[in-house]
């Protein structure tokens, strides 16, 4: 069963909100945010080829390429909510992510580059 939308003002809401307290914001504001811009990143760039993951809060699959069905998926950027939404809203470049080691990204289609920030 598909996940309903989150409502785009609803969204942009939350991640106003997040990055006005930052480390404040509440869990549920947290959440909200994380999945309206992972959202956000499955309808901009809409596949199957590489999973983006988020925990505890969310994961979605993207960028047009082969399919994955079954298993560890090949292609995999894993990352915690503070990078991930410092990635979507262009706060943190996907070059500084990875060489900080923010980002945890493996697989030869585990690039971001082009799709980011997402607002």
């Amino acid at each position: 069963m598909a996940r309903a939308r989150i409502d785009d003002g609803v969204g942009c809401a939350a991640v106003r909100e997040y990055a006005a307290r930052q480390g404040e914001a509440s869990r549920d504001i947290r959440a909200l945010a994380v999945r309206y811009t992972l959202q956000l990143l499955a309808e901009q760039a809409a596949g199957n080829t590489l999973e983006v993951r988020v925990p505890p809060f969310g994961a979605v699959q993207c960028i047009a390429g082969p399919r994955h069905t079954r298993g560890t998926p090949p292609n995999v950027v894993e990352t915690d909510a503070p990078t991930w939404l410092a990635l979507a809203t262009g706060t943190l470049s996907w070059a500084d992510g990875l060489a900080t080691g923010r980002i945890a990204a493996s697989g030869q289609r585990a690039d971001l580059v082009g799709h980011l920030p997402l607002l």
